[in-house]
């Protein structure tokens, strides 16, 4: 009777547990993040912007229903984030998931600037076409900002807390767009102003012989030069920096021509003036045996054959130093790049942010691209060669100042401007960590929110290809044997509680 009452005891006892965590989880949130990159905490920059809310902002979500996997995982991962942004804020951010399964609310969803999409789904072996709602309207007041697809492996955290900025903020930083040297236009930078215009006004800015025009842009960005810096404009590029402000160069040092495949050097000025603040980029090629490859054409039975080569001279890098710029980074693309060195005296901070891989080497201007070369290990006798690097400290005068110094001047550009082609270019997209890596560097620069860390936050992308071979043995087996091992342990552990389970029903008294 003892033991059925104590029984009945320890079952109400668990029912009031659960009842009273239940109470408690409504006013409590508690998640714990065990993801290496703290996917699942807010950082400090969206605390600080969430607790500088002074006006409500609304959320509305639309997300069709009966999505597939990967798409319902992202609606519970955003939905999961705005309870945490409505808790963090007190009650400031407000929203509302919205199913846009009739001609009204889907009408809604699109006048708001959500439009459908076609996803893939998996029925009965087949394969077919859904038209589906992933996006979501921020709101404060009259002003809206529209994400108008939440893709699977992105920033959510970046995607609202800069949206949310955007709105909040009563008036952006400028940044400084540098031209008439050969600079490449907005227009043939569409993917990275996109990105920039969330946080900052870009405006382009030419410099003039006899007047001083930099003083409203914190961050100046030069790109991809082809034409000579007369002294006059390198003197005011001295002041600026030494009244405090900041730095974004991308240089082309060297040029390749696949036409008349030879490669050249390219002489702006600018790369002798960088070379006295301490920073020389050097005429040559990088090459890596980690490379991209390029399309050739070959005669193949009297038949023009179009194959795929290895070419080291666009190497994919993906070795990259501890810093808050090329912190996510997964692949950079870079085409023509050249080694970067520091020639800097102690006062000033060197980092070098990108390197190759620990095969590589370096080519002279003026040698012929051999497209069908066989490269073999002895063609790669470097390693970690710096491809882009930062630079702080009295660069200039005695005040502190940055800069960001990338040996590929064409790497955030969409239309390559015939570089590298020996015709006329073509506009295409970019790499998307071309386009974070540059967006990053101006962050770094410019920006005192700290959203730079939240861009690439969470998305991670690790082939095994990539893995050094005994940590990708070590990971075949560990996913292999683990669940059996685990299933063996609980075996041997349920066998051992009913064997002495028996021998104490044996023992005598046992009741």
């Amino acid at each position: 009777m003892k033991t059925r009452k104590s029984v009945i005891y320890s079952i109400l006892l668990l029912i009031g547990s659960l009842i009273l965590l239940n109470i408690l989880s409504f006013q409590y949130f508690v998640r714990l993040d065990l993801t290496d990159t703290n996917k699942y905490t807010l950082s400090d920059a969206t605390e600080q912007i969430l607790g500088s809310l002074d006006r409500p902002v609304t959320v509305s979500a639309y997300f069709s229903e009966n999505l597939p996997p990967q798409y319902s995982k992202v609606r519970r991962e955003f939905k999961d984030i705005l309870v945490e942004y409505a808790r963090r804020s007190d009650g400031m951010v407000k929203y509302e998931f919205i199913n846009p399964e009739d001609q009204k609310t889907k009408q809604k969803a699109m006048q708001s600037g959500v439009r459908p999409v076609l996803i893939s789904v998996q029925e009965q072996d087949q394969m077919k076409q859904q038209r589906a709602f992933l996006g979501a309207v921020i709101q404060m007041g009259n002003q809206k900002e529209v994400i108008p697809l939440i893709k699977p492996n992105t920033s959510l955290e970046y995607n609202l807390s800069s949206n949310i900025k955007k709105l909040s903020v009563e008036e952006k930083p400028k940044i400084g767009l540098l031209q008439g040297h050969g600079e490449p236009s907005r227009r043939n930078l569409g993917q990275v102003m996109n990105s920039l215009s969330v946080l900052y006004n870009v405006e382009t800015v030419s410099l003039s012989d006899t007047t001083y025009n930099l003083d409203p842009y914190r961050t100046l960005a030069i790109i991809a030069p082809t034409d000579s810096f007369p002294q006059s404009h390198l003197d005011q590029l001295d002041r600026y920096l030494a009244e405090g402000n900041h730095l974004f160069v991308g240089l082309n040092r060297v040029e390749g021509n696949l036409q008349r495949r030879m490669g050249e050097a390219n002489n702006t000025g600018l790369g002798s003036w960088l070379k006295d603040k301490g920073i020389n980029i050097q005429e040559k090629f990088v090459t890596d045996a980690r490379c991209a490859s390029i399309g050739v054409t070959q005669q193949q039975g009297g038949f023009q054959m179009q194959t795929n080569v290895q070419f080291p001279y666009i190497p994919l890098i993906s070795n990259f130093a501890d810093h808050s710029i090329t912190k996510g980074l997964e692949t950079v693309v870079l085409k023509f790049a050249s080694p970067i060195e520091f020639t800097g005296d102690s006062s000033l901070t060197y980092t070098p942010l990108a390197m190759t891989s620990k095969n590589a080497g370096t080519q002279r201007t003026g040698a012929y691209f051999n497209i069908n070369k066989q490269w073999n290990k002895d063609d790669f006798p470097m390693s970690n060669v710096t491809v882009a690097s930062a630079l702080e400290g009295p660069i200039q005068g005695n005040t502190q100042s940055k800069m960001v110094v990338v040996s590929d001047g064409d790497f955030p550009v969409n239309e390559s401007r015939g570089r590298g082609r020996g015709q006329r270019g073509q506009r295409s997209q970019i790499n998307k960590d071309n386009v974070n890596l540059f967006v990053n560097s101006v962050d770094w620069l410019s920006d005192v929110t700290g959203l730079i860390n939240l861009r690439t936050k969470g998305i991670t992308s690790r082939p095994l290809e990539q893995v050094e071979d005994g940590r990708r043995i070590f990971l075949k087996y560990f996913n292999f044997l683990l669940p059996i091992i685990l299933i063996i342990i609980f075996g041997i552990f349920r066998h051992q509680y009913n064997k002495n389970l028996r021998i104490k029903r044996m023992e005598k008294g046992y009741v």
